[in-house]
């Protein structure tokens, strides 16, 4: 547009054109359309409104472009002196984030961005804004969620490293007559789990609630090898849910050797019942290896189970526990039909 920038040849104009379509940087490549833009005559709001800026970086632009021609393009924060966000200062941000505030003389047990600046600008004497700590945060991956809270194992490290090692030793070297699982019980419950959902600007979404619960349980055991998991279902979580698990293991792998459960120290995997029925010809195909106290990252068929609240009862719109239930087994269902096919597919 004459009197912003100074007019320009088509050739040039298709060339600047050219460089906005095959730079990667976002930013760079919208200066360029800027003054591509406003060469084709658009006014300042138009341009503004086409490239999403607003029309003081619009006049900024065509300033420079103005006074220095295309090198008023490029970015001039190399300019700026030597880069306050170095791989150094990253790394060290990454460990103070991953640790409490409290190590640092903090009394809040949280962070924040300016108790972050302040205990980086201590540590490494760099000296940073709000806006170079927000996109250091980003660089590095952080964000902000809910911690998981968790106990910790009272097994010595020695100890509890050695059963883990023993397990992953014992999937590793699994013979072609044995399998072995991983199993846990899950609650099911008709009034939903509340979870996080995208919501439209100034609304906030309403989940209905049965308001009587009703719960149900079911046991399950994930394949170490295929993925496929199976499950018998309960209205009680007691030994009897466990030992009904086991006879449908004893079922559905009548070739196999032997079978290992992998599981935890819940109180229902070692009651009398469960020894008499491991005293069985039956049972004596199945051996079961507990893990160290309070280890569920290590117990694999967990992470189903969060894709089964995720999937199925988060947020859930059903009155009635046998709706919730038909959508449960559906969408275990689907996920071995999948783990079979991806499973065929690798094998």
């Amino acid at each position: 547009m004459e009197g912003i920038i100074p007019k320009l040849a088509r050739q040039r104009k298709r060339r600047l054109e050219r460089i906005a379509g095959r730079s990667k940087d976002g930013s760079l490549r919208t200066r360029y359309l800027i003054i591509v833009n406003l060469a084709d005559g658009r006014t300042p709001s138009d341009v503004a409104a086409c490239q999403n800026v607003s029309r003081t970086t619009v006049y900024r632009v065509a300033e420079r472009f103005r006074e220095f021609d295309e090198v008023g393009l490029i970015d001039r924060r190399e300019e700026n002196g030597d880069r306050k966000l170095t791989e150094d200062y990253l790394s060290q941000l990454l460990a103070v984030v991953a640790s409490s505030p409290q190590e640092h003389g903090w009394p809040r047990p949280t962070w924040t961005q300016e108790m972050l600046m302040q205990t980086m600008e201590k540590k490494t004497g760099v000296a940073v804004s709000r806006a170079t700590m927000s996109n250091a945060l980003h660089a590095i991956g952080a964000r902000r969620g809910r911690p998981k809270p968790t106990v910790r194992c009272p097994w010595s490290a020695q100890r509890r490293n050695k059963r883990l090692g023993e397990i992953s030793q014992l999937i590793e070297t699994l013979a072609d007559d044995e399998v072995a699982v991983y199993e846990d019980e899950v609650d099911i419950h008709l009034n939903p789990k509340i979870g996080p959902d995208w919501m439209a600007p100034g609304q906030q979404k309403e989940v209905i609630t049965p308001g009587q619960n009703a719960k149900r349980y079911l046991a399950g055991a994930l394949d170490a090898v295929t993925g496929e998991v199976i499950w018998v279902e309960g209205e009680q979580k007691r030994s009897l849910l466990f030992i009904r698990l086991l006879w449908e293991l004893h079922q559905h792998y009548p070739r196999a050797k032997k079978i290992h459960v992998i599981l935890d120290n819940y109180s229902i995997h070692s009651t009398e019942q469960v020894r008499q029925s491991l005293a069985t010809e039956a049972g004596r195909r199945i051996q079961l290896h507990f893990l160290p106290p309070y280890c569920p990252d290590h117990n694999k068929i967990e992470r189903t189970w969060q894709d089964l609240h995720a999937n199925v009862t988060r947020n859930h719109a059903c009155s009635e526990i046998a709706d919730l239930m038909r959508q449960v087994r559906a969408y275990l269902n689907r996920r071995n039909k999948t783990s079979r096919a991806e499973y065929a597919l690798a094998a």
